[in-house]
């Protein structure tokens, strides 16, 4: 079964449950990757939240009954995951533009979200740059972000740019760069979604050491992998940010790889970081 088959039998498995609980961690089972690399994935892809997508095609659904049927809207609340008809009807009327009730009568607009299926589409954008490389665990000393992880805000990307801001300010880096193994070069960003408690994230500006860990800082073992390092040219962060949407929905599908259960890594060397000459590298966690 190839990557693609186990992104689309994903989306086939919510679109079956859209009236019932969809458990996000068996949809990333089905596309045999951690929930958070999943709704990561989904995002890069569909250019919308996983959490954003259920709730449109579930309110486009609760339309049709809405104008189909004569059920009662405490029943389709109940439904289509609300606990009361309020958060319900706040929900549709986000979509919708119009309260459930309004959605009944004839000539009312209503919006239609249709299912999303995954396809490969060749592109004529510029090439990527990479590399595939097996490595064994290393070490790394840093500081760490440890953040609240829902579908509904993905918490963790919000904190992360703060996260950098505080540290390029209380001379955080000058000390991970005394720390650096030489050669392990670079500052390294590490997203780690907790797969065995979920709502959780942590992220580390750290660097590879085998240094003492100094005080304020913790340590972490990124573990043996295979990556797909990815060259990174331009200015940050609209460089970086362009080639991870590639990454999967141009790089990945095609591969022969999917993600691994292992850390996300983007490696900062020494350099202007604003510059359109800047290159950095993002390192993938891929299986076969």
């Amino acid at each position: 079964m190839d990557w693609l088959t186990q992104l689309n039998e994903a989306l086939h498995y919510v679109e079956e449950n859209l009236d019932g609980d969809i458990d996000l961690n068996q949809v990333a089972k089905i596309a045999c990757c951690s929930s958070f690399h999943f709704q990561r994935m989904f995002s890069y892809i569909a250019g919308v939240p996983l959490c954003e997508y259920i709730r449109r095609r579930r309110m486009t659904r609760a339309a049709f009954d809405l104008q189909n049927s004569d059920a009662k809207i405490i029943d389709l609340s109940l439904r289509y995951g609300y606990d009361s008809p309020t958060a319900f009807n706040r929900a549709f009327h986000s979509i919708h533009g119009v309260t459930p009730s309004e959605a009944r009568k004839r000539g009312v607009t209503l919006k239609a979200y249709q299912p999303i299926s995954f396809k490969i589409t060749i592109r004529g954008e510029a090439e990527m740059n990479y590399r595939i490389e097996q490595k064994e665990p290393f070490r790394i000393v840093g500081v760490k972000l440890q953040a609240n992880w829902s579908p509904e805000k993905q918490e963790g990307f919000e904190e992360v740019p703060k996260f950098w801001a505080k540290h390029a300010q209380t001379g955080t880096i000058p000390r991970l760069c005394q720390l650096m193994d030489p050669k392990t070069p670079g500052i390294f960003g590490v997203s780690i979604g907790d797969w065995q408690r979920v709502g959780q994230f942590f992220y580390y500006i750290a660097a590879a050491s085998d240094q003492p860990i100094p005080e304020g800082m913790e340590e972490y073992q990124i573990p043996a992998c295979t990556w797909a390092i990815f060259e990174c040219k331009g200015a940050l962060p609209a460089a970086i940010q362009t080639l991870q949407q590639r990454i999967t929905t141009e790089w990945l599908p095609g591969s022969g790889y999917r993600y691994a259960n292992a850390p996300d890594i983007e490696q900062y060397p020494e350099g202007d970081q604003r510059s359109d000459d800047y290159v950095c590298w993002v390192w993938l966690p891929i299986q076969k």
